[in-house]
């Protein structure tokens, strides 16, 4: 069998499969298929059967849940060398995809066709160690966001996510108070209301689009919950 050119990218990102058994990787290269997705486009809608598995090599992926109202929440994100656990989880139990996925980059990845997928769950203990391995770091991420909506205040959340989002160097975000609070499971009315008194408090400044720390110091006290706006 002809192994493609993009092989050995696979190998780096993925490089459990360079150390798998020749069937698994002979396997892999005649099934999978790599794909492209342009950013903005919806991988998978709710309610959706899910036809594939998709490992990623580079982008990032948005996983959500939408309410009744149409509010949304953040269950997690899909970068390189991550999978899309949620499509595993709804193959092998045969159940239609819970959530939204949309890709917020451009994105390439390589897709298993979900026959495939379970057979390789059976037959190959390095690709179910793999997947079993992806569940539960992401359970335990979807765990976090459930503990944070439920029992930490919103400005402390705020004020988190602002710390760890931010640009390094220049100290800037380049997101809407939407998208933020989509990120949240807030709306977009609250999250403006409490980056304004940010504003108030001199922590940090607004412009369309964009936002700047000022006060690194005080918004870790915001944070920690030892500060308030």
């Amino acid at each position: 069998m002809e192994i493609p050119s993009w092989a050995p990218r696979v190998y780096r990102v993925f490089p459990f499969l360079e150390h798998a058994d020749a069937a698994l990787r002979e396997a892999f290269f005649s099934h999978a298929q790599l794909m492209r997705i342009p950013g903005g486009k919806h991988m998978c809608f709710q309610g959706q059967r899910c036809e594939h598995l998709a490992l990623m090599l580079a982008g990032r992926v948005r996983v959500y849940k939408t309410g009744e109202e149409g509010r949304e929440i953040t269950m997690y994100r899909i970068e390189g060398g991550d999978s899309c656990i949620l499509s595993a989880a709804c193959i092998l139990s045969q159940r239609a995809f819970p959530a939204h996925a949309v890709t917020e980059t451009e994105v390439e990845a390589v897709a298993i066709a979900s026959d495939v997928f379970r057979r390789w769950s059976n037959d190959h203990s390095v690709w179910r160690q793999h997947i079993f391995a992806q569940l539960v770091r992401r359970l335990v991420d979807v765990i976090d966001v459930l503990e944070d909506v439920t029992f930490q205040r919103l400005d402390v959340r705020l004020a988190t996510y602002l710390l760890a989002v931010a640009d390094e160097a220049s100290g800037r975000i380049s997101k809407t108070h939407q998208a933020i609070a989509a990120d949240l499971g807030s709306s977009r009315e609250v999250v403006s209301r409490l980056l304004k008194d940010l504003e108030r408090h001199r922590l940090v400044s607004l412009s369309r689009g964009s936002i700047a720390l000022e006060n690194h110091a005080g918004l870790k006290r915001v944070a920690a919950g030892t500060g308030s706006v």
